[in-house]
């Protein structure tokens, strides 16, 4: 399975109080931002902040990972063969990304995620 780019995605208890952390006390550049989220350039890959952690997340449940793929039918094949947990079989969300949701063997979940081509995420947002 080739993997293009990843992010890490938290859930926390107060998306402002940690989005404010996250922006202005480690001063993250944004990546982009959009309705009740903001993604955050981290290194080599993206923190992406949203949504909201329920009482059983509080502990830290509420980290994910997210990568990229070229191809997210051809990786649910691979990884079924291989005996990983799919948690939400491969469909597009009415965001426009193809995804599927999967489990380590500690239950971290990951979403597995194919950006179709003509997605808003693959135009170069530097030109008119």
């Amino acid at each position: 399975m080739e993997i293009l780019a990843g992010r890490v995605l938290l859930r926390p208890a107060d998306p402002v109080v940690t989005t404010t952390f996250y922006r202005d006390v480690l001063e993250l550049a944004i990546y982009r931002e959009f309705p009740g989220g903001t993604v955050f350039f981290l290194g080599g890959g993206f923190l992406e902040v949203s949504g909201r952690s329920g009482p059983a997340e509080a502990r830290g449940d509420g980290v994910m990972l997210w990568i990229q793929v070229r191809d997210v039918a051809g990786a649910h094949k691979e990884l079924v063969e291989r005996g990983v947990r799919v948690v939400r079989e491969p469909r597009r969300e009415p965001w426009g990304l193809d995804e599927m949701w999967i489990e380590d063997p500690d239950g971290v979940r990951i979403g597995v995620v194919e950006i179709p081509a003509e997605h808003p995420l693959r135009r170069d947002s530097r030109t008119p």
